[in-house]
């Protein structure tokens, strides 16, 4: 659980200072960089809440 919560403040970090640069330089390279990270890291947490969904079937 620690990982993931790394994982996700580097992720708000890599997001915002993506925002920030495209703010000062208007450059839309920052803002595909912060469209795909913010798209694998919603897959990468739908993923884990499928599987998470899917132990506690299995369990029961």
């Amino acid at each position: 659980m620690l990982l993931l919560r790394v994982i996700g403040i580097l992720t708000a970090i890599t997001i915002g200072s993506s925002v920030l640069a495209w703010l000062f330089t208007r450059d839309r390279r920052y803002l595909l960089l912060a469209g795909r990270v913010t798209k694998g890291a919603l897959l990468v947490a739908l993923t884990l809440l499928v599987l998470m969904a899917a132990e506690r079937l299995i369990i029961l």
